[in-house]
């Protein structure tokens, strides 16, 4: 059984009947967890083994674990900066900086690894222009250059500890103050503009070798008529033809308010799959992801399969295995300016 076009979500801290019979259907080929799905790192070692279990190849198993205000585990594990600490970390040292976000993004992958999670979406390369609030700190900074060389320490970090990295949101939804969880953000600047500012990141990260992009649930209007995560323009046209991006691209939630006006869930996943994107994500509503699993049963596409084999994660350990890692202490104290920073008025170079 190949890895099918759609990731959707869990109900619980264990699967539920409903759960295994829906995950192993073959248009599903990926979970996301939330923090309703954890309660301890036995707990989520359990559940992830369940998962594995179904299917082979084993399915995708993701989840939001970029630091601050979007960390879904928490207990159990390290608690992570949001991004713009970096970037506060980088008006000080810019080399600093870099080496602490590839130690903590190895900390953060190195940590999920143990428990049997593939890989977080992250890091956001969205800019920090301070006029969107669902970004906010979430954004390393709001100069392009800075982003990329932050977000690229942070994919390398994560790579050495056997996971992929996803870059969101494709082409940049720092420049809305709508949230889409919400509303539908409509960003009325020229193409000219954004490949000046917002695309700069996405083009260096791909240049790296960034495993997979996200596209924002935005509409940019003055270019193309559809959200980006809808759109063949930003997804064919920009991202695989102009930056020649090879990875894999995984829709926002279908779920998402800003995606209503693209019709019904089985609509909104076919108008997605057909812009571009190899992977739908349905989350926070069971009966919408059986809809849209059983509007793409028949879907098949072995390219976007091939890509998405490249998300499973690699050097599996175990906790104990990890703390007698070298690099673990290493990364603690990097981890610590953190802590120190909060205590000091973000004073958050050591003396």
């Amino acid at each position: 059984m190949s890895l099918g076009p759609i990731m959707l979500d869990l109900e619980g801290v264990e699967l539920s009947a409903n759960d295994r019979e829906l995950l192993r259907h073959p248009a599903v080929g990926g979970v996301i967890l939330f923090s309703r799905n954890y309660d301890s790192p036995e707990q989520l070692h359990a559940l992830t083994t369940a998962i594995h279990q179904l299917r082979e190849p084993n399915l995708l198993i993701a989840v939001d674990q970029e630091g601050g205000r979007v960390q879904r585990f928490r207990d159990g594990f390290s608690r992570l900066p949001p991004a713009a600490w970096f970037g506060q970390l980088y008006q000080k040292s810019a080399q600093h900086a870099k080496e602490v976000t590839q130690q903590i993004a190895w900390l953060m992958a190195s940590e999920l690894r143990c428990q049997g999670v593939d890989f977080s979406f992250a890091p956001v390369l969205d800019l920090g222009l301070g006029v969107s609030q669902v970004i906010g700190d979430r954004a390393f900074d709001k100069k392009p250059t800075i982003v990329a060389e932050l977000a690229r320490a942070w994919i390398y970090g994560a790579r050495e500890a056997g996971m992929a990295s996803v870059g969101k949101h494709f082409p940049g939804h720092g420049a809305v103050a709508e949230d889409s969880h919400h509303a539908l953000p409509v960003d009325q600047r020229p193409y000219q503009d954004l490949q000046m500012e917002d695309l700069l990141p996405f083009e260096r990260l791909i240049n790296c070798g960034l495993e997979a992009i996200m596209p924002a649930h935005v509409i940019y209007q003055r270019i193309a008529p559809d959200l980006a995560g809808f759109s063949p323009f930003w997804l064919q046209t920009v991202l695989r033809e102009r930056l020649k991006f090879q990875g894999v691209i995984f829709s926002d939630d279908l779920a998402m308010a800003a995606t209503e006006g693209q019709g019904s869930f089985s609509e909104r996943a076919d108008a997605a799959i057909n812009a571009g994107c190899d992977m739908v994500l349905v989350c926070n509503n069971r009966p919408a992801a059986e809809q849209v699993v059983d509007a793409l049963a028949d879907y098949s596409c072995p390219v976007a399969q091939l890509r998405l084999l490249r998300m499973h994660g690699r050097q599996h350990q175990s906790r104990s295995e990890l703390h007698l890692n070298p690099r673990w202490k290493k990364a603690l104290e990097a981890l610590a300016l953190f802590e120190q920073s909060n205590a000091m008025s973000l004073d958050i170079l050591p003396r």
